[in-house]
């Protein structure tokens, strides 16, 4: 899963004992060389699909950029500025680096955006960061997503299908938030990265209630399970009248 210049064993767990702020701090300089980044066959997917239903857009928001991988699709798909929003100072030196120019970078926490990016963005677009919110959280972060974007502006994100017990990475992801349930019972400060709680359903009706109109189109590049149900689905959210 790691190559020999990503991060070792004792600085995934310092990570690990670390907030997450501090902890993707430390693991910023060799983060694009873990599993952890977006794959390119995802932003790909993602960026062909968006250009083909909506063709372009003037300016685009990355909420929770990380170290910018999809930065480079906003840019290619946005007529106009392209702005990171990420809480991580660690991984937004990474993002500018990646990208000196055409790009603003703001550090935020995604649940209290900024008001001065307000209703200003006509597409904003996130990837691999939902892990990091709680259930409870994301009334908050989807208000401040709808805040930033103007009347009419597109919040895009990928969601997986869910997955079946019957398979082996059901119980791999189960046991990985089972292990981190745990660690946050007992050890502060929390580190909030779960991969089961942020299913279809449940976003689809918290999006509804910040004022998105929600639809979803496969991503076909990943293909169909056997019930004909799509792998991954694209997310589009559009910023509904006011609520």
């Amino acid at each position: 899963m790691f190559t020999s210049q990503g991060p070792t064993v004792r600085e995934l767990a310092v990570q690990a004992l670390s907030s997450i702020e501090r902890g993707y701090d430390l693991l910023s300089p060799k983060f694009d060389r873990t599993p952890f980044r977006t794959p390119d066959r995802m932003l790909d997917a993602v960026e062909e699909t968006l250009a083909q239903r909506e063709g372009s857009f003037g300016s685009g928001l990355d909420v929770c950029c990380g170290t910018g991988a999809g930065l480079g699709m906003l840019r290619r798909l946005c007529r106009d500025r392209v702005t990171g929003v990420d809480l991580s100072a660690g991984m937004l030196t990474e993002a500018a680096r990646a990208h000196p120019d055409g790009v603003d970078f703001v550090r935020a926490d995604a649940r209290a955006l900024p008001a001065a990016l307000g209703n200003s963005y006509d597409l904003a677009v996130s990837f691999g960061a939902f892990g990091h919110f709680l259930p409870a959280e994301r009334p908050a972060l989807f208000a401040g997503v709808r805040s930033a974007l103007r009347p009419g502006g597109l919040f895009a994100f990928p969601i997986g299908a869910p997955i079946p017990p019957t398979a082996p990475l059901w119980w791999a992801v189960a046991g990985f938030d089972a292990a981190m349930r745990v660690r946050n019972a007992v050890w502060r400060p929390p580190f909030v990265m779960y991969y089961r709680t942020f299913p279809l359903s449940g976003v689809r009706a918290d999006l509804h209630a910040a004022g998105f109109t929600v639809e979803t189109v496969p991503l076909t590049p990943f293909g169909r399970r056997p019930d004909g149900s799509p792998h991954w689905r694209l997310v589009l959210a559009r910023r509904a009248g006011e609520i």
